[in-house]
């Protein structure tokens, strides 16, 4: 007996929230295969260390992986320390200065103290590249650009874009999508995950892999998070995506309360969206709140984010505060914590 859900059962909670995936066909037969043999399939993510902060914009992908975890499968967390100091030309209009080797061990000491708020770390496997990175000579190099050609990689829209504005692309901004691609050929990667901003260099995974004989990775995309800020205009949530530097977004360490109060500023149509991308409950849960009042499921909403990330009696009180300082019972009353002043007549 299979210790695999009934494929149409894993892929519902597989595809909810994905904008991209290659191939479904590909992807349906990967987990027939693993329920046959009751072998669980190598769910890659990869992430370069170029910021100490994460927030829910980044747990995105991380719930996605969790999905995987919680079907059964077998996830890779790949940190990319040896592209970190090449520099992803991801959404880049010019070349980016790459890190020194302190600020990506930093960065990478707190990426993983960071997911394991999401992923399960005894169901983790974490992986550094430059482990298989580190021993590679010159001619191995060029043997793997040689598998890729140089129109293929001009015609990524960043590179695109660039070129017809003038602005020059460096060798090594070439490379990194090799790089990033051989690290599904070194994991045997059955699946990898990423934000939609990727899907250019997922493919260049699956490319290097077909290119080495292996059987080519599926590929699943998660949208790109919109910010506190988002509105809904003409039935679609229209905003800045979540950014540290736009002020809109909640970090995985900001502390209880913080969350649960930006949780609770968001306008109702973002709170369904939320529920949907980040939300561990079922579609049918989250339709059942639909017949609440928004004010009720969006206290949910708030209470699940912080529970994930500090503790059930951390988010129980950060609603208790929340609800002390705005509940409909308390709107006259003077918190007690508010400061107080003395003046002189």
């Amino acid at each position: 007996m299979s210790d695999f859900l009934p494929v149409e059962e894993q892929l519902k909670l597989i595809m909810r929230g994905a904008v991209d995936v290659q191939v479904e066909a590909e992807l349906r037969k990967k987990l027939e295969k693993s329920r046959a043999t009751n072998t669980p399939l190598v769910i890659k993510l990869g992430a370069d260390p170029t910021a100490p902060d994460l927030h829910l914009g980044h747990s995105m992908v991380l719930t996605k992986m969790r999905h995987f975890q919680e079907l059964g499968h077998q996830v890779v967390f790949l940190i990319g320390d040896f592209t970190a100091s090449i520099g992803d030309p991801t959404g880049k209009s010019n070349t980016r200065p790459p890190l020194s080797a302190e600020e990506i061990e930093d960065n990478a000491v707190t990426y993983k103290r960071q997911v394991f708020k999401i992923l399960d770390p005894k169901k983790t496997e974490v992986v550094y590249n430059s482990e298989f990175f580190k021993d590679m000579h010159f001619a191995d190099v060029i043997r793997l650009a040689a598998k890729y050609s140089v129109a293929r990689m001009i015609e990524r829209d960043d590179f695109k874009n660039r070129l017809a504005a003038g602005k020059s692309i460096s060798m090594h901004e070439l490379l990194y999508p090799l790089a990033q691609g051989y690290d599904s050929v070194a994991l045997k990667a059955d699946v990898e995950v990423g934000g939609t901003d990727q899907l250019f260099n997922l493919l260049v995974g699956r490319d290097l892999m077909r290119a080495h004989g292996q059987e080519p990775q599926c590929i699943l995309t998660v949208p790109i998070l919109e910010g506190l800020d988002a509105r809904e205009e003409n039935g679609k949530i229209v905003g800045a995506k979540m950014s540290k530097s736009l002020n809109n977004y909640v970090g995985l360490e900001d502390a209880p309360a913080d969350q649960f109060g930006k949780m609770m500023s968001i306008c109702d149509p973002l709170m369904w969206r939320y529920y949907y991308l980040l939300s561990s409950k079922s579609e049918e849960e989250i339709n059942a709140l639909k017949s609440k009042h928004p004010k009720e499921a969006k206290l949910e909403l708030a209470t699940e984010i912080v529970q994930r990330y500090h503790g059930t009696t951390a988010a129980q009180e950060a609603r208790a505060h929340f609800e002390g300082m705005f509940g409909a019972e308390n709107k006259d009353k003077i918190p007690e914590d508010a400061p107080v002043f003395r003046v002189s007549s």
